[in-house]
């Protein structure tokens, strides 16, 4: 666990951040006493690990009720239930979003009955569910970021997949230069991803100074991915279509772009969105901006959170623990779900392991597995992340869109997640 966040962090959180929210502990399915669990998430496999579990926990069943995606009115569904003392005890909850569910006064602190489990997962996954020595989640999976190649593309013009992110501009110039219709790669918007480049890099976003938030958009390492970018934007090396968008789909699909800096999870994009480039892709690990570098980022990742009011903290935390840490289950969850797995132990697994006939045989997961092992412990979010991650994928929008300052819409970003910060009542380091 990274150390700088301990002792007064939590306090911040926990005291601070939720002052007036939190319920009066009633409600939640486990009110009355009893054993029953509702489970509220949308990942697809969820419900066969539930399935898995209530075979051999009959005393303990739990129900998985589908809800719309966190960023599509399930977080909000999740907030109002808590509100009203209805809850369930479990609720599948994105990294990014735990800092905002603290100042809601949404989960439950479980270190009684978790902090146990911290070995069985890496130092980055534990990080982003504890706040000094309160744990409010057991982590599912992380998003070690890794570059996604066209190996056909790179034959034909003759290019190697860059050790640095020096030899990335290179091979985009390069290619540019052989075919303007070819594009290195797609410059993404979203902070979530750029947030993954930032860690890589060395820097944070969010930190505590005493009883403050340190808020760091703006700080030099923020400022290098940005400066890096906006020279590739500018001269044109790279696309600036819209995450998402069908023109960002047929460019990865086409072979037109040519690389994705993503996730472990771009791997099922690819292959239900791209199901004609089969074979075609590769995966190598993220350029580094120094030679001989190892650093890796993380885009995503998530937790099986506990709510505020459960009346069966133990028996949540327990099946939370199980349901990542199973074999059966992560088993489950790596083919079905599509997951990286937090817990060490499940990178060991065959089904984390095996040749991916998509990517030509490739066993990926390794690439996957070294970054994960390097990624910086040290990131945590910030409250109030979907508030910041809109404002990030606006004001970024509009630079790319009239040409203006990476560097200084960083600035712009800065004051005004930290505006929402003070209006919100949190405290910030200046």
């Amino acid at each position: 666990m990274g150390k700088w966040f301990v002792g007064a962090a939590a306090g911040l959180i926990v005291m601070a951040l939720i002052s007036g929210c939190a319920t009066d502990g009633e409600g939640g399915p486990g009110a009355g006493g009893s054993e029953k669990l509702e489970f509220w998430g949308w990942a697809t496999g969820y419900e066969k690990s539930v399935a898995l579990w209530n075979a051999t926990h009959p005393d303990t069943p739990v129900t998985f009720r589908t809800i719309p995606t966190g960023a599509k009115g399930g977080y909000e569904k999740m907030f109002s239930a808590v509100k009203a003392g209805n809850a369930p005890c479990l609720a599948q909850v994105g990294f990014e979003s735990v800092p905002t569910f603290l100042a809601e006064g949404a989960l439950e602190d479980i270190a009684p009955h978790a902090s146990d489990a911290e070995g069985e997962f890496s130092d980055f996954a534990w990080n982003q569910v504890s706040y000094g020595d309160q744990v409010f989640g057991i982590p599912v999976d992380v998003g070690p970021q890794a570059l996604f190649y066209r190996k056909d593309v790179f034959a034909k013009f003759d290019l190697a997949p860059p050790a640095t992110w020096a030899e990335f501009t290179t091979a985009a110039e390069k290619l540019r230069k052989a075919d303007p219709s070819y594009s290195m790669t797609n410059f993404s918007t979203e902070s979530y991803w750029f947030g993954g480049l930032v860690s890589q890099a060395g820097g944070q976003w969010f930190r505590t100074a005493g009883d403050s938030w340190r808020v760091g958009f703006d700080s030099p390492e923020s400022k290098k991915v940005a400066d890096y970018w906006q020279d590739l934007v500018d001269r044109e090396l790279v696309r600036t279509d819209t995450p998402w968008s069908p023109e960002w789909l047929k460019g990865l699909s086409s072979g037109k772009t040519a690389t994705a800096v993503g996730a472990v999870w771009m791997a099922g994009v690819l292959t239900e969105n791209a199901k004609d480039s089969a074979s075609t892709w590769a995966v190598a690990p993220m350029p580094q901006w120094e030679k001989g570098g190892t650093a890796a980022g993380n885009e995503g990742g998530s937790t099986t959170a506990v709510l505020k009011g459960c009346r069966n903290a133990e028996e949540a935390a327990e099946f939370a623990t199980w349901m990542s840490t199973d074999p059966k289950s992560l088993a489950n969850l790596i083919t079905v779900t599509g997951i990286y797995p937090a817990a060490t132990s499940g990178r060991d697994l065959p089904e984390a392991n095996k040749p991916v006939p998509y990517f030509g045989g490739q066993k990926i997961y390794d690439v996957f597995n070294d970054a994960a092992a390097r990624t910086d412990p040290r990131w945590k979010w910030g409250p109030v992340m979907t508030q910041a991650g809109a404002t990030f994928q606006d004001a970024f929008g509009k630079a790319v869109t009239d040409g203006s300052s990476f560097s200084g819409t960083l600035d712009r970003i800065q004051d005004k997640v930290v505006a929402d910060y003070r209006v919100k009542g949190l405290s910030i380091a200046d």
